[in-house]
């Protein structure tokens, strides 16, 4: 091959070579002024889409926080509704059992020794802001019996009403002098609460069959006179 030729030939590769590298060059910076757009976008895009996901999660936990408060709200309606009618039909209730235990009183209390000569059905005293109320209130010229009546009677029920007897003179100070004593009556009797009842000295007044109401302590009990227990 003619020299000429040869060195011709080698021209054009060279040429070829620093056309191909200019182009490689060229897709090179292309490539990166793409990565850096893709880069740039991509940081956009995240940023949008922060953006849109914290409105999401605010709406979200707003939309949360109002069903929580409307939620709340009928809960509340509804343990109100709920308590109400709790309330009525346990004040029935126990309007009932009042009315069944309060015409065998008189008789039931003679036949322990009390001579009873009336009651009174929830008497209330109001003393210094305070107030307190007695189911049933059964006396005689010295001696006053306090009946607390429950459809349902537990032990707390009989600690309260021993608290209540504690006080009675503080709001009943008309039976200063006399001889109290307490009774608990109930339909239902649950935790034993007659027995812990009886060994506090006091009656325990009980259904035994249709409606008729006993007084359920033995003849060997002797009832406590909580005239002693009063404050000075």
């Amino acid at each position: 091959m003619p020299k000429e030729t040869w060195e011709e030939e080698i021209e054009e590769i060279w040429a070829l070579f620093r056309e191909s590298r200019e182009q490689l060059q060229e897709t090179d910076r292309l490539l990166k002024e793409s990565s850096q757009e893709t880069e740039r976008v991509l940081k956009e895009n995240n940023r949008e889409t922060a953006r849109q996901f914290q409105e999401s999660n605010r709406e979200t936990a707003q939309r949360f926080q109002e069903s929580n408060r409307e939620t709340a709200q009928r809960f509340r309606e509804t343990d109100d509704e709920i308590s109400r009618l709790a309330n009525l039909f346990t004040g029935q209730w126990g309007r009932l059992v009042e009315a069944l235990v309060a015409p065998g009183t008189v008789e039931l209390f003679r036949e322990r020794g009390i001579a009873v000569s009336q009651i009174a059905e929830r008497a209330k005293s109001h003393r210094n802001g305070k107030s307190m109320e007695i189911d049933i209130l059964a006396e005689n010229a010295d001696e006053v019996v306090a009946v607390e009546v429950k459809t349902t009677l537990r032990v707390d029920d009989v600690r309260r009403f021993l608290s209540k007897l504690e006080r009675f003179l503080a709001f009943f100070p008309k039976y200063s002098g006399y001889h109290i004593y307490g009774s608990v009556a109930a339909l239902n009797i649950e935790e034993e609460a007659d027995r812990f009842a009886y060994r506090q000295g006091l009656f325990v007044l009980g259904f035994v069959r249709d409606g008729i109401v006993e007084i359920m302590n033995d003849s060997q009990f002797k009832p406590r006179d909580f005239r002693a227990t009063q404050p000075a």
